[in-house]
């Protein structure tokens, strides 16, 4: 079963960076397709950042383009996600998947808080 846990959140002023972590376990991580999501109470997940299984080609949502870089290690079977200029709307628990392609379902880890805040 895989299990993905998330690190690295935390309070930072605007403007500041986080880089949060990924760690990815139970299957072979070179397989699956990473992202990163983003929920605030009373509204839907979205999609923040994506890579493919190799890396090669990334995606991000127009809010974040610029300021966030997702990679991935895949000797470390860890995904990030590098956040700057952050923004008080970049508030948010932010969510790892993995998705293999192909597949309708994925799995998620069990987020972590990123706070932007004077």
């Amino acid at each position: 079963q895989v299990q993905l846990v998330e690190s690295g959140g935390g309070l930072v002023q605007p403007g500041g960076s986080l880089r949060l972590s990924c760690a990815f376990s139970g299957s072979t991580f070179s397989r699956y397709g990473m992202s990163w999501y983003r929920q605030v109470p009373g509204k839907e997940r979205e999609l923040v950042a994506a890579t493919t299984v190799a890396g090669r080609s990334t995606n991000y949502a127009d809010s974040v383009k610029g300021r966030f870089t997702i990679s991935r290690d895949n000797a470390k079977n860890t995904v990030y996600l590098q956040m700057n200029s952050l923004k008080p709307e970049d508030t948010a628990v932010y969510y790892c998947n993995a998705k293999q392609p192909g597949l309708s379902y994925g799995f998620w880890g069990q987020g972590t808080q990123v706070t932007v805040s004077s």
